[in-house]
Order: C-alpha cells, then structure tokens, then sequence
C-alpha cells in the first residue's frame, strides 16, 4: 500500500537526516555559518538591548575594541605566541611517547597488562591538581607549564591510540598472516597503515584537550600568554578583555581543528 504523497523538498529534508547521508560542501558550509550567526545576532539582541548588564557581557564592539587596545597597546600577539608555543611543545612532547606506547599496547598483550592499567589510573588524576608538585620539582619556568600541558595530554592519548590500534580488523591480520607476513611485518604493514586514521583524529581530540590546559598552566606563575592576560583582566573586572583572551583560543583551537580535518582529508582520503 502506497505511504501519504510527501513534498519532494520535505523529502529532501528528511533524506538529509538519515544517519550518516552526507549532504553538499555548499549546505555543510552555509548551516556552520548559521550557527555562529545566529548565536552572534542572539548576543547582539541581549547586549544591546540592555538585558545583560555590559560587566557580565559586554557588547560585540566593546569586545573588538578591547581586542584592538590589547594587540595594538599591550603586546597581545606576544601572549598568543607565548601561549601558542606551550601548546605546541607540550602537544609534541606526549605525541612523540604517546603515539609509539600506544600503538604497542594495542598491539601486544603483555605491554597492555603493564601499561594500561597504569594510564587508565593516572588519566582520572587531574593535572590542575599537580601544578603545586610541578612548581615544585621543576620551578616556576616554562618547563612547569609545557609539563602541565604534557600531563594532561599524554595519559588520555596514549589510550586513545591504543583503542585505535586495537579496532584494527582481526580479519585483516588473519588474512596477512595466511599470506606470509611475519609478525614485525603484520605491525609496520598492516596494524600502523590501518590504524593512522583514527590515530590522526586522537591526535585532533587530545590537541582540544592542550588548549584547554594551557590556560590552568598559565593561570599560576605566568609573565605573558593567554591565561596570564585572563587573570590579570579579572582582578581588574575588565570582562571584555577576558572575552577576548578565550575567544582567542577557540579561535586558535579552531583553526588547529580544521589543520587537522584537512591533513586527514589530504592522507587518508578512502575514509570520508
């Protein structure tokens, strides 16, 4: 029995609903843009009207003017590169383990009962928690911060590459194995190639995770970042600077964020 005659543009707009359909760059682009537009139009409506009293929300030009005070008067791009490199560092730093230690703890049994239930203990530590230790054993330096970043990246990725080495196929290394492939083979050939992919989008989550750290690092002991300009904007209430500093680390989160999106695009291009 025929289903009720529906629209053919609702139908278009059901059919986009369907788990995992893709839908055109085009459409993909204008609904993100919605997205920020719209929370931009709804913050302009409660800041300009009055509804929020402008030292809990400042207005969207009080915001850009203290954006063009701070980079124009107070060296800003400077913090942003401080923060930026620390980022950086302390990201490298757990990949350059991390990676390496997860891919064998996803791989091989007896490195998995010794390391993992380690990282999964340590993971729950947070690294806010050890700044007092890491001033501590380290000083207050740029050494203590990059630890900070490090520490709170390097325990969650090393998991989540171990998980992404173990949802490799067994059916793929059944299949290598029949063919011949020795063991070292099977984990240079077969596991690695296999396994980038989802390394490459915990690399992406966990980069997320630094950039969130980065300003509990510089919120103690800091001379210039980020973190240190956000603290020094609350003592003094001055809400539009502090806007400014997290609005510039989503904006920097972002844009690593798309880095990250692309190179996947650009190297594992049978995965979209």
């Amino acid at each position: 029995m025929a289903g009720p005659m529906l629209d053919p543009k609702f139908r278009k707009y059901q059919a986009a609903f369907q788990p995992r359909r893709n839908i055109t760059r085009s459409n993909y682009l204008f609904l993100s843009v919605s997205t920020f537009v719209t929370l931009f139009l709804a913050w302009s409506a409660l800041t300009y009207t009055g509804f929020i009293d402008p030292l809990f929300l400042p207005t969207p030009i009080a915001i850009m003017e203290s954006a063009m005070k701070l980079t124009f008067e107070l060296n800003f791009l400077h913090d942003v590169w401080m923060t930026f490199m620390r980022v950086m560092v302390g990201f490298a730093a757990a990949a350059i383990i991390g990676i390496p230690l997860g891919i064998l703890v996803g791989t091989y049994k007896p490195v998995e009962a010794m390391v993992e239930p380690l990282m999964a203990f340590i993971r729950y530590m947070p690294a806010s928690a050890f700044i007092p230790l890491f001033i501590l054993w380290i000083g207050v330096n740029e050494a203590e911060k990059i630890a900070v970043i490090w520490f709170g990246s390097f325990f969650q990725l090393v998991l989540m590459v171990a998980v992404a080495t173990k949802s490799v196929k067994q059916e793929l290394l059944e299949v290598s194995y029949t063919l011949g492939t020795s063991r070292s083979a099977v984990l240079w050939r077969v596991l690695l190639p296999a396994s980038l992919p989802a390394i490459m989008d915990s690399l992406r989550l966990i980069l997320g995770w630094a950039w969130t750290y980065v300003i509990v690092a510089e919120l103690i002991g800091a001379s210039a970042g980020i973190g240190h300009t956000i603290l020094q904007s609350s003592r003094m209430l001055r809400t539009a600077n502090i806007l400014v500093g997290i609005l510039t680390i989503g904006i920097l989160g972002l844009i690593s964020d798309y880095c990250f999106k692309w190179a996947h695009r650009v190297f594992f291009p049978w995965t979209e």
